[in-house]
């Protein structure tokens, strides 16, 4: 069954996303020096936490907290998670080097979540740079209620591992990592498990054709500057990447186009991977990964996605459609090679098509585990919004006045850069 104001949530996301421009650039990174490229911002009071080399003695992550460590080359950390046995699990880890940072081709990370006497709970995850240099890469590891005899279905306590991938000699030193744990609702009992879509198309709709708005991307996760149907508009340094969050309801499709403008040059660099865009689900999971060479002359990317189903997580390839398996924020990376010599104007167009859908019958509060469109943490200039605004009873005309209200209410609580919250997941 659906759930009471989903449909209103929707519409709140939306009016949301035309306060947001404004808010994003609030979230300045003035941490970097003018000119260069901007580090990842971890969450503000993300836990510190030490992985271990031993099973045995692995730090306990909570759900709904955000963790920070870091991993060198040849590590592999271990970490505990404790599951309940209605629950579907995403542990989830950031990579996040230092802007430009050299790399081998096959540097990266590998995740994976097992029991405790090593049963796999799922297929482990291995993220590459594919390339020479760096950018913030994530992913999941996962445990999937299912019912049937299949392996960690029982209540206890599992493993997360976080592995180096690649040489053991690459790499200079150590980078960050940041560690967090969502836990999705399970289906209430005795209910069908929703079906997929049938038929869907895999063209995008047409370009917007206004004015793009500016805006200011965030360095990650935690700062992605909210942004929804419509033309965008931002800048990028050479080896930054900049974040953008979207609202995707159930039965939606998300269709994203990067295109950087001219570079002034005299034809010297070709970058071959010049613009790279990826998109990431609500638990931070790889959806799609794509880039094009740059020589200074006008090039773009383009990405769309199956639309978002509770049943696209039993779709076993693509793995693209299987990770469009959630309502909620889609978070857009958008990354400028550092072989770039300066900076370039970039537009973001971002189109959802499809009508939203009622969501799937959960047995539990699927929004508060951090799997709905009103989610944006409880202390986030967005989540402010969203109180004023309301979940239900809402028409047109009320979310815009009340958006203004928002609007001045923004302005008075404005947080100083950097203000984001680690507790992202209300329990």
């Amino acid at each position: 069954m659906a759930r009471a104001g989903s449909a209103a949530a929707v519409v709140a996301a939306a009016a949301l996303c035309l306060l947001l421009p404004d808010t994003a650039a609030a979230h300045a990174r003035a941490d970097d020096a003018p000119g260069s490229a901007a580090s990842y911002r971890p969450a503000h009071g993300s836990v510190p936490v030490t992985g271990t080399e031993s099973s045995a003695d692995g730090p306990l992550l909570e759900r709904a907290k955000i963790y920070s460590d870091t991993i060198g080359p040849g590590q592999k950390k271990y970490y505990r998670v404790r599951l309940d046995e209605t629950s579907n699990a995403f542990v989830s880890t950031v990579l996040a080097p230092p802007p430009g940072t050299k790399s081998g081709i096959l540097d990266g990370m590998q995740v994976s979540l097992t029991s405790a006497d090593g049963t796999a709970c799922s297929s482990n995850t291995t993220s590459y740079f594919g390339g020479d240099t760096t950018r913030p890469i994530a992913d999941y590891a996962s445990r999937r209620i299912q019912g049937d005899g299949s392996p960690c279905q029982q209540a206890g306590e599992y493993l997360y591992t976080v592995a180096w991938a690649g040489p053991q000699t690459s790499g200079a030193t150590t980078w960050p990592i940041e560690l967090t744990y969502m836990a999705e609702p399970g289906l209430e009992p005795g209910a069908a498990e929703p079906q997929a879509p049938t038929t869907w198309s895999s063209k995008a709709p047409s370009l917007s054709k206004g004015s793009p708005q500016k805006v200011s991307g965030g360095t990650g996760f935690n700062d992605a500057a909210a942004v929804g149907d419509g033309v965008w508009r931002d800048d990028l340094r050479p080896g930054e990447s900049r974040f953008y969050k979207v609202p995707v309801a159930w039965g939606q499709q998300l269709f994203l186009r990067a295109q950087l403008a001219n570079a002034a040059s005299d034809g010297s660099f070709f970058a071959v991977n010049g613009l790279r865009l990826a998109l990431y689900n609500t638990a931070r999971g790889l959806v799609s990964d794509k880039s094009t060479g740059y020589r200074g002359v006008p090039a773009g990317v383009d990405l769309g996605t199956a639309p978002a189903a509770y049943a696209n997580r039993f779709a076993g390839d693509p793995a693209a459609e299987s990770a469009m398996r959630f309502q909620g924020w889609y978070y857009v990376q958008v990354t400028l090679d550092p072989k770039v010599p300066r900076s370039v104007p970039m537009t973001l167009n971002v189109g959802l098509q499809g009508t939203a859908q009622p969501g799937p019958p959960y047995d539990g509060d699927a929004e508060a585990a951090g799997f709905g469109l009103g989610d944006a943490g409880p202390d986030s200039d967005e989540a402010l919004t969203m109180r004023a605004i309301g979940y239900t009873g809402i028409g047109a005309g009320t979310v815009l006045v009340l958006g203004l209200g928002a609007w001045q209410l923004l302005g008075r609580r404005r947080r100083p850069a950097g203000g984001d919250t680690a507790a992202v997941y209300s329990r």
